[in-house]
């Protein structure tokens, strides 16, 4: 059961999170051509794949909870805390920071050059935003997989 878990776990977190940290990327590139319905279905899709990213925490949990009692695993080891604070400052950042600056961009992309969009070379307004919380997102998932490889 444990080894089905940690597979379930590791599967939902390339299928799930994978997207939850591509996805404001495409959607910087679909502003810059200033594609506003593209960004506005990019911000929705980042926003359920972030809300079902609870998914691969449940399973953590789960895998937590049948670990060979030699690993001396639990919620008391300090890689596991600190893959979950930082799993939680990613997830907060996207739905709190990322999403929103999507919308915002979405929106403001649509009303200036409808929704057809049309090629620039500069960034919308807003395109920061989705830069730096999709960036700091990337960089806390990062930190998680390393800490999920090396247990210190």
């Amino acid at each position: 059961m444990d080894i089905l878990l940690a597979v379930l776990h590791v599967v939902t977190a390339v299928f799930i999170v994978g997207p939850m940290a591509i996805f404001p990327m495409t959607a910087m590139r679909a502003a810059r051509a200033r594609n506003g319905a593209q960004v506005l279905a990019l911000a929705k899709a980042t926003s359920t794949f972030s809300l079902l990213s609870l998914v691969v925490l449940l399973l953590g949990f789960a895998v937590l909870g049948v670990s060979d009692p030699k690993e001396h695993w639990s919620l008391a080891s300090a890689w596991i805390v600190w893959s979950i604070v930082l799993y939680a400052v990613a997830l907060a950042v996207n739905l709190f920071v990322t999403v929103p600056a999507m919308r915002r961009v979405a929106a403001g992309v649509t009303a200036s050059t409808g929704a057809a969009g049309t090629v620039s070379t500069s960034p919308p307004a807003g395109y920061g935003a989705i830069a730096g919380g999709s960036g700091v997102a990337s960089l806390m998932l990062v930190a998680v997989v390393v800490l999920m490889v090396w247990k210190p």
